[in-house]
């Protein structure tokens, strides 16, 4: 484990200043339109039927990796190499922090910056970063490398994480963050990886049987872990048993989305949130699909664009997604699992 003492990030006194997200240079700004599908009448107990689809901010290059920290909503603009945040009452996201996930230019790497966010069981702000291929902590200004190599080798391009109750971190690592992906010249290890970190900092390999593991989260007993699934014509989450030496048993298939994957509707199985009754929450299909725990469709959050991740803020009731473009939110009646 390693210290990364200050790095060419925005200071905090500057980041009262920082602008939104600049317009990427092949988009212009467009509307926002989503509508909220009720499929089963058990979604009404999770979303009012008045509830709404709220804009929050705009202008992103593809937003990602959501959590609420630090009074406000931190995510990742993984193209665009900077963390934002935005608070309650901005009319605007601000720059949290850049860069966020790539410090040194490097031609093999296709989506610099961070991607998933948590925050570990002291409430810190723990995240994965595509270009520099790690786990890491933020504080004080500066990153704690956690995880970066597994057996010698460097990993691939960690994509999301989650954080068990007993501080130990599950994470997924698919190569999208390289140049030519999976063929990259850049990739050492010839397996996309599902990984644990232990709290005493040793990594072990969960499972490599996906090509493409994406989004992750646990059950609300901690007894499953869900993993969602990228991989072209495979839009699935799978489900697995988790031991109680922490280690994944038993992968079976728990919801196949890819039916309702066109070109209206895009993204495959991408960020993961439980609620407290254990409903799966996916990005996926062009929004988010709200799943039962015995994997039956309740309803759909339709955001217009390729959702990649979701994430319950406030008092743990309003969802927030991360929309390619857009950042919105809705308003729920349920709370994430643990909040």
């Amino acid at each position: 484990m390693k210290i990364l003492r200050p790095l060419p990030c925005l200071s905090l006194a500057l980041l009262a200043l920082a602008p939104r997200a600049a317009f990427a240079s092949d988009e212009k700004p467009h509307p926002f339109a989503g509508k909220i599908e009720r499929i089963d009448p058990a979604f009404d107990k999770l979303i009012a039927p008045s509830a709404q689809i709220e804009k929050l901010a705009e202008g992103f290059r593809w937003s990602e990796g959501p959590v609420w920290f630090d009074g406000g909503l931190v995510f990742s603009d993984v193209l665009a190499n900077t963390a934002y945040q935005w608070k309650p009452g901005m009319t605007e996201a601000r720059v949290y922090f850049r860069p966020s996930g790539l410090f040194t230019a490097n031609a093999g790497i296709r989506e610099p910056g961070s991607n998933g966010m948590t925050r570990d069981r002291q409430g810190r702000l723990t995240l994965v970063q595509h270009g520099e291929r790690r786990v890491v902590r933020w504080e004080n200004s500066s990153f704690t490398v956690l995880a970066d190599h597994f057996e010698g080798k460097r990993f691939n391009s960690p994509n999301d994480l989650v954080v068990k109750t007993n501080g130990d971190i599950y994470f997924t690592d698919p190569p999208y963050g390289l140049t030519d992906i999976e063929k990259s010249k850049l990739r050492e290890l010839d397996f996309a990886g599902i990984f644990r970190i232990a709290t005493d900092g040793k990594v072990t390999l969960l499972s490599k049987s996906l090509p493409y593991p994406n989004g992750v989260a646990f059950s609300p007993d901690e007894k499953l872990l869900y993993i969602g699934s990228t991989e072209d014509n495979a839009a699935h989450i799978y489900a697995y048993d988790v031991k109680p030496d922490g280690t994944l048993a038993n992968q079976r298939l728990f919801y196949d989305a890819q039916p309702m994957v066109n070109d209206q509707n895009k993204g495959g199985c991408d960020g993961l949130k439980v609620d407290r009754d254990g409903n799966l929450w996916s990005s996926g299909a062009g929004g988010v699909m709200v799943i039962s725990p015995a994997g039956k469709l309740l309803g759909r959050i339709h955001t217009g664009e390729q959702s990649s991740n979701c994430a319950w803020g406030d008092d743990g009731s309003v969802l927030y997604i991360t929309s390619d473009y857009f950042l919105v939110r809705v308003k729920t009646l349920t709370k994430g699992a643990g909040l």
